[in-house]
This record gives structure tokens, sequence and C-alpha cells, in this order.
């Protein structure tokens, strides 16, 4: 059995490609896999500014900035650097706005400590918040609509999570370890609560630096399958969508510039709004109605074959029919309606 005490020397390397353009990088998006780009951004104004320091880094971004308060993550290093549960299940972490130069003010005053707190600005939109950092650095993802974020801050360990949308991301000051998994490894991830996580996403309860094998045994499993690369200001790696990552910063200063984008209308909403209620109204039924609803589910949604509407005019298959923006509002208007009676 795979046990070892530094988890990141078992684990395999991500795989990296040569690229310098969208072009070049989409046929290998249709590998559903991860891959890293070596350089792909290294011209970037915000990479040769970090290359010099952070402080320069800073003073870049903040020339930027838009006046306004950013939200920021704050907590102590109790964990040393990991944003994670207490024992009571609640976080170690706090919610609070500031503007940026006050932020990062405070950066520069711990930058050096031993002990550096947790102070991070996660997934800022970079067009709302900042005038002339898209335009100055910008990576055309062609025919792909990507929502563009920012993450600032000093050492932190995000626990493996996973994300629906597609993820090309840039490392543009510090470095950054990903340790990626595919999606079939969640139940040997040992994933916590939905509704109580740090940001939104369900996150693995294994501490990577620690992993207690008596505590989570089917995490050695999870190694035979995981993936590892260290990535410096100027490369860049994609994540597919659903894929496990787990992501550390570094340096005492840290930036990743991502884009997200999902191939499917952004109309048909997202799958875990439909998780949620599926529990909600599902889990905790007879067994012989989960069996039941388990068939209606595969029916309608996972095997939807032509069985389903061939016995229909094809004029009144409403929403059996392909999930158009009308089929869409149809539905959503429908739940809004039901979930408000009941």
């Amino acid at each position: 059995m795979l046990n070892p005490a530094n988890i990141f020397e078992a684990l395999k390397p991500i795989s990296e490609i040569s690229a310098s353009s969208m072009a070049e990088i989409e046929p290998y998006l249709a590998e559903r896999k991860p891959f890293v780009v070596r350089g792909l951004v290294r011209d970037w104004p915000l990479v040769e500014a970090g290359r010099k320091s952070g402080k320069a880094a800073r003073d870049y971004l903040e020339s930027k900035a838009v006046d306004r308060p950013f939200s920021v993550t704050m907590g102590s290093d109790e964990f040393n650097g990991r944003i994670f549960y207490r024992d009571d299940m609640s976080m170690n972490i706090q919610m609070g706005k500031a503007r940026l130069p006050l932020i990062f003010e405070r950066i520069d005053r711990e930058e050096t400590d031993a002990q550096q707190p947790i102070i991070y600005l996660g997934s800022i939109n970079i067009k709302q918040y900042f005038q002339g950092l898209h335009e100055e650095n910008h990576f055309d993802l062609g025919k792909h609509t990507p929502i563009e974020s920012i993450w600032i801050g000093a050492k932190t360990r995000i626990a493996a999570h996973n994300d629906f949308p597609d993820n090309l991301a840039f490392v543009a000051v510090g470095r950054r370890r990903f340790t990626l998994f595919p999606p079939s490894e969640f139940k040997n991830l040992y994933v916590g609560p939905i509704d109580n996580t740090p940001a939104g996403r369900s996150i693995s309860m294994v501490d990577f630096h620690n992993p207690e094998y008596d505590k989570y045994p089917k995490f050695s499993q999870a190694l035979k399958a995981g993936f590892t690369a260290v990535l410096e200001p100027g490369d860049a790696i994609h994540i597919p969508s659903m894929w496990w990552h787990h992501v550390e910063g570094l340096e005492p200063f840290n930036v990743l510039v991502n884009y997200w984008w999902r191939d499917t209308p952004r109309y048909m909403g997202g799958p875990q709004n439909a998780l949620n209620h599926a529990m909600m109204a599902i889990r905790d039924l007879p067994e012989h109605d989960r069996q039941h609803w388990r068939e209606l589910f595969d029916h309608y949604v996972f095997d939807n074959s032509e069985d389903v509407t061939a016995h229909i005019p094809e004029h009144g298959h409403g929403i059996l029919g392909p999930m158009t923006a009308k089929n869409a509002s149809k539905i959503r208007s429908f739940l809004i309606k039901m979930l408000s009676n009941e």
C-alpha cells in the first residue's frame, strides 16, 4: 500500500506541452486531462514586476486598482497557511472588506514573518476591480468566453476541491504547487460538507502535508491516480472540469490569474444545484421510492434515449426536447414557483 509521508514525491508529474497560443492548446483540451505550458505568459508586465520583488508586483497591481473595497480572507497561521476547519467545524478564516492599499500595507509588514498570517484575495473579477490590468496582461482564449479572475495572497494551502468550469490558470507572481486527481477519485479524497465550505465548493478533509492514513485509508488509492507540478512565474496549467485540485502558494507573496469557461450554455444552470435539491427531495425516501427515482433519472437524464420522446408528437415534446434557452427558462420558472410553495 502506498502511504508516503511526503505525498508529492509519490505522485506522477503533470504532462507538459509546448504552445504559444490558444490555437496550439485547443487540440489538447479534447483529451480531458491536465497539462502545463511553461513560460506561456512570461512577457506579462505583472510577471515582470513579480520577478523584481513581491513589493514591485503589489505596486503594479495597486496602480491599476479601482478605488473600491476588495473582499479579503484573513486568518491566523494556526494550520501553517492551510484554510481549513477547526475542531468545531468552524473555518479558521474570516471575510472582510478593505481598499487594496490597506491590504497591501499589511502584507508589506508581515511578508517576512516566519508565521505569516493568511491574507488572501480570492477570485477577484479583474475587469470590475482593476483598470488596464486585463489589457496589459491578457491571453486570448479564442472561441471561449471566460470569466477572468485574479487570486492574490500570502502563503496559503487551498484544500483539494473541484470546479464545474474548465480552467486555464497562469502563475503571475511567486510559485504554486498544483496537485490534481481525476473526478472519479472523489470517494478516496474524503470530501467534507457541501453547505459549510471555505469558498462554495466542498473540500478534501485530508491534510496533504500530514496525511493520516489510519483516519483516511483510501487516500493511498487516490495517490496512485494523482499528479503534481510546481509552476514558476509565467507558467500556465489547464485544469479540466471536475478535476480535483489542491493548490499551494509557496512564496510569501503569490498571484494567480485564471480563466474559467464552460462549453455548455449558461442557461443550463449549475449541476450542483440539482444535486443539492436531490438530497433534499430524494435521498431520505424509502428504498423502494429511491429505486424508482433512480430509474427515472436514468431514463430522463443519464440515458435520455429516443424512447423518451419517440411516442410523443415533436411539437409536444416540451422540456423533454433539446435544452434551449426557452426550455431552461420554463424549468427555472416552474422550480421557483414550486419551491416557493413548499
